[in-house]
């Protein structure tokens, strides 16, 4: 029911996968240009990457033999409106009825 947020914040739990996100939001980046930033092998990068991709929150171009990441804005969109919705259904009813009574 919920596939987009459920793999979207567990997504996002990961601080790692955070900051990767806040790279490739301001510059497209290859795995190894991602990986430098950490102190962590390329594979690892790599493992935070694929989880990304699955929640439909970076996207990949090949130029040559590079794989370069961007952030995929209706991906992280697509999450928030249905934070929103969820926000609306468990919680906005609630404050409905409080304004009635």
């Amino acid at each position: 029911m919920h596939v987009v947020m459920d793999r979207g914040l567990r997504a996002i739990s990961d601080p790692t996968r955070r900051e990767i996100l806040r790279m490739i939001a301001a510059k497209e980046s290859s795995a190894g240009e991602i990986a430098s930033k950490f102190s962590m092998t390329r594979p690892a990068v790599s493992q935070h990457l694929t989880a990304l991709l699955k929640a439909g929150m970076v996207r990949v171009r090949t130029r040559a033999q590079q794989r370069l990441y961007s952030l995929d804005a209706p991906g992280l969109e697509a999450l928030f409106n249905e934070m929103e919705r969820f926000w609306e259904q468990v919680f906005e009813p609630e404050s409905a009825g409080r304004e009635e009574g």
